[in-house]
């Protein structure tokens, strides 16, 4: 291999640029369109306090942890997620590293679908009426789904993701610095008209009022940890591509401390904005029990609260309209910068083959078109794909650990983390945390999964891989990804390498 040392690539001009656009990353649709209805989904008739105690351990024994790694793991490497993973783990493990960048890139695939849902739902508030009631918000998302919009609006954010992917690095923080202020004041504006909301309280004290009993239930830790994964976007790889942009100087145990709780904060700020909107909203008319209902009833493929649910509360208070066009712009917004992540991850393995980043970038949004039609056009697809690769992220958490115990994970922090320019050093802690608080995890969250599936989830068809959620899917899908990975592995590792 060349050891001449090369003249550095491309960085974030600023440290505000690596957060806003990590914070880009991480405040997607899994904050604003997942979180609440996950929450309300594992709370009791006491509150749903519980899981928040659950989904903040796993902050600091998952995510954290996972973010840290990933930010070493990209600004040792200077490459995409395979490149790094290479030169972190060795070329034989390339096909692990191949593994974290599909998983982002097949949740990519569908996620740009999700992206359209929101823009087309923005467009819907601003040009036409609120819906009146449950019907007419039917009839909205009925008449959407069964038309080519979806597919329509899923090319639209594809296309305009990769303009901003084909400029590079400077572009994503350009972007990022007006998209993530943006975002967070529309959440601001609509956290305090939320709390204005007669009976609002009453939608906060149930979110923060734990159930402890729920505690001891493991369901609602596996989803505690899966909720975590997907809204901080740890072990994705996507903090692990924008590392590579890291500038030496910046800390990177203070920055993934900024990302992970930055990212729950926001995620809190949206819960308490929900549920004060449908319990300020519904309280008059509906019991809490009622309420909850509504609020756990995600309809076809999660949309029911986000897109069925919320433009009719909005119709129902004053200045209604407003507050709905704000809401689904937060949520474009949020949607369109995660997008943008996940398309540069695709595109910057590509660029460490040697292929010039305008190929890149039109291979990989041609791709991301093709293979997010069909869940654009089926819900059914779209939900299986949600299942299969959603649970693939905890796979991708135990090989980012993998890689580190590798390189040795001590030697890890001591060198590539507590380097002259950090200003807080990362303790033992967090050595401990990736050694073997991680990977128990995986194996006990997996297994716990892999029964929960066969028992619960597809009891009568975990066997068939053609049953959307079955046990078998999920392992025929990732098998045949791995075995493509693990055979082409050399070829993967030396194209990767070579430049």
């Amino acid at each position: 291999m060349n050891s001449t040392p090369k003249p550095p690539g491309e960085r974030f001009a600023t440290k505000w640029g690596l957060i806003l656009s990590v914070l880009g990353i991480a405040v997607g649709t899994g904050n604003i369109w997942r979180f609440p209805r996950i929450a309300a989904q594992n709370g009791t008739e006491d509150g749903a306090g519980a899981f928040l105690i659950a989904w903040i351990v796993f902050l600091f024994i998952w995510s954290i942890p996972l973010i840290i790694a990933e930010y070493g793991i990209g600004r040792n490497g200077r490459k995409g997620v395979v490149g790094s993973f290479i030169k972190m783990a060795g070329e034989r493990f390339a096909w692990m590293g191949s593994f974290i960048g599909f998983v982002a890139t097949a949740i990519m695939f569908y996620y740009s679908v999700v992206a359209g849902w929101c823009a087309y739902y923005l467009i819907e508030s601003i040009i036409s009426a609120l819906p009146q009631n449950v019907e007419e918000a039917n009839v909205v998302w009925n008449g959407f789904q069964s038309s080519t919009l979806p597919s329509i609006f899923h090319a639209m954010m594809i296309f305009l993701g990769g303009l901003i992917i084909l400029k590079g690095v400077k572009s994503i923080e350009r972007i990022n610095m007006i998209l993530i202020p943006s975002l967070l004041l529309v959440l601001v504006i609509s956290l305090i008209k939320a709390l204005t909301l007669p009976n609002s309280g009453a939608g906060v004290a149930y979110l923060f009022t734990p159930d402890w009993a729920t505690l001891k239930q493991p369901g609602l830790w596996l989803e505690a940890l899966t909720q975590n994964a997907w809204d901080t976007g740890a072990a994705w790889g996507l903090i692990l591509t924008y590392g590579a942009y890291m500038r030496k100087k910046d800390d990177i145990t203070i920055s993934a401390f900024q990302t992970g709780i930055g990212n729950n904060i926001v995620s809190l700020v949206a819960a308490v904005i929900i549920f004060s909107t449908v319990f300020g909203t519904l309280g008059a008319s509906m019991s809490d029990s009622e309420i909850l209902d509504v609020m756990k009833d995600s309809g076809p493929a999660s949309t029911g609260l986000t897109f069925m649910w919320m433009p009719q509360l909005f119709n129902d208070m004053a200045g209604g309209k407003f507050f709905a066009i704000l809401f689904f712009l937060g949520l474009t917004f949020a949607a369109f910068s995660s997008l943008i992540s996940m398309i540069e991850l695709a595109t910057k393995v590509f660029v460490d083959m040697g292929i010039t980043r305008k190929k890149a970038t039109i291979a990989v949004c041609s791709a991301g078109f093709v293979f997010g039609l069909p869940s654009a056009i089926s819900l059914d697809i779209f939900a299986n794909q949600d299942f299969v690769w959603g649970v693939g992220l905890m796979l991708s958490g135990g090989f980012i650990s993998f890689a580190v115990i590798t390189f040795g994970a001590d030697k890890f922090r001591k060198t590539l983390v507590n380097t002259e320019e950090s200003r807080v050093k990362l303790g033992k802690w967090w050595v401990l945390i990736i050694k073997y608080v991680i990977p128990v995890q995986v194996v006990t969250l997996l297994s716990w999964w892999i029964y929960l599936s066969a028992t619960t989830f597809a009891p009568d068809t975990w066997y068939n891989p053609l049953s959307p959620f079955s046990v078998a899917t999920v392992f025929v899908q990732w098998g045949v990804v791995m075995v493509l990975f693990k055979f082409y592995n050399r070829k993967i590792a030396s194209k990767t390498m070579l430049n």
